[in-house]
């Protein structure tokens, strides 16, 4: 008991000693600043800081220099472990769905789902106030436009409207910011670098069959995305504009916990750069062919170690004739998996030719701020790398080195995306 007290009657002095502490005219630095670690997001792996040497492992024939060799060093990362799957995807899309009811509840209701200021002006919407059905059935008539119209329904079936499911979010282009303070100081405002997105999220469920012409997919179109069975299944349908969105709605949607729990918040997700990418996928050896090293794609018993098309007219026999759960193969030296086969990934990327030989050696990326209707950018520019391969290409496209691009208003059944987030500090070992 008197050792108890003892620590407790130290614990007050230690207090009251921080409270009442004065720094005798000297620099301490500010003082009550609690240490802190960069918390690991659930389901990511940590990417430590390296070089490696990335480009194309294999002679380049035709000269094409698409991938020229280069050495490149890379600041420590969070990366998810697997793609991004149906069901996760889904819990964006179910979230902005009951923003957008929230939102027409705060309309009919705002005493309920508004908050309001001190002088009772309503501010913003109650996140807090749980929804009721009631409400929404007392309400219907303003409910009205969010399902599809008697014309467009199937099957006497009342669904909702996906046209209707809009993320709205806000981001800050940094990089034009910072070209404009080095030439004219503080001359524009703040609010010249912020721009809106609205981005219609919900995937393109008619991707297989739009993909592959003479082809019947018909069944996978109507229940790949929703069906519990491909809950684990990554996520396709989704164009490059979609997976930025998803990231920042994931970045708000883990730094309002923080906020809520008085903690500092972290880097936002985002989609990786084609180098981070290929640094992961490496899985710290360099200049491996594919994620488990070089030349064969079979183990020494004969399976495949990815999910692609080993030959023409042949599918299935790595195990995958569409794309496959997640994590359906061995994990690289970093512990991620897919990042050969399965689907293709998104980067934040843009494709050009030669980008290799102008980016940076350190942290390099070659980026186009670019928005859903942006025409004036340049055609080459709504080029977005994509690595990886998927489950309909044949292995030299699953390579570790072996770039290429879609177009970031286009989605397709065999390209999907992985979120990261950058480390804040040097690394994951360091104690303070």
């Amino acid at each position: 008991m008197k050792k108890i007290n003892w620590i407790l009657l130290s614990f007050i002095t230690l207090i009251i000693a921080a409270c009442s502490f004065s720094d005798r005219g000297e620099l301490v630095g500010t003082q009550g600043r609690k240490a802190w670690f960069h918390p690991q997001p659930y389901g990511t792996v940590y990417i430590p800081t390296g070089s490696i040497h990335m480009g194309a492992n294999e002679q380049d024939v035709p000269m094409a220099m698409l991938a020229p060799n280069k050495q490149v060093s890379i600041s420590a990362f969070y990366m998810d472990e697997t793609e991004i799957t149906n069901n996760e995807y889904r819990q964006f899309v179910d979230d902005v769905m009951d923003s957008v009811v929230r939102t027409k509840l705060g309309e009919v209701a705002p005493e309920k789902y508004m908050q309001n200021d001190e002088e009772g002006n309503p501010v913003g919407l109650n996140w807090r106030s749980k929804i009721d059905q009631d409400d929404i059935k007392a309400n219907k008539d303003a409910f009205t436009d969010m399902y599809y119209s008697q014309e467009e329904t199937y099957y006497r079936t009342k669904q909702y409207d996906v046209r209707k499911i809009i993320y709205k979010y806000e981001y800050i282009d940094l990089k034009s910011a910072a070209q404009f303070h080095k030439k004219d100081g503080y001359a524009k405002n703040r609010k010249d670098f912020k721009h809106d997105e609205e981005v219609k999220i919900y995937p393109d469920t008619l991707v297989f069959i739009r993909d592959f012409t003479y082809s019947y997919n018909e069944p996978l179109a109507t229940v790949y995305f929703w069906h519990p069975k491909y809950d684990d299944y990554p996520v396709v349908g989704v164009n490059w504009h979609q997976a930025r969105a998803f990231s920042a709605w994931r970045t708000t949607h883990l730094n309002s916990f923080y906020a809520d729990n008085e903690e500092n918040i972290v880097t936002a997700f985002r989609l990786p750069t084609e180098y981070e990418w290929e640094y992961a996928a490496r899985g710290g050896r360099d200049q491996n062919l594919y994620p488990w090293g070089n030349y064969y794609v079979r183990n020494a018993k004969g399976c495949s170690l990815a999910n692609y098309k080993p030959g023409r007219g042949e599918y299935d026999s790595d195990g995958g004739h569409y794309p496959i759960r997640v994590s359906s193969y061995f994990p690289n030296d970093f512990g991620l998996y897919d990042m050969s086969g399965n689907i293709a990934e998104w980067t934040s990327t843009a494709y050009e030719t030669n980008s290799n030989l102008f980016t940076h050696d350190n942290n390099p990326e070659f980026q186009v701020d670019l928005k859903q209707d942006d025409s004036e950018v340049k055609e080459t520019y709504k080029r977005k790398v994509t690595r990886g391969g998927s489950w309909k290409d044949v292995a030299f496209f699953t390579q570790c080195g072996t770039r290429t691009y879609e177009y970031a208003d286009s989605s397709n059944s065999y390209t999907g995306f992985r979120c990261v987030m950058s480390y804040i500090g040097r690394s994951n070992k360091d104690k303070k």
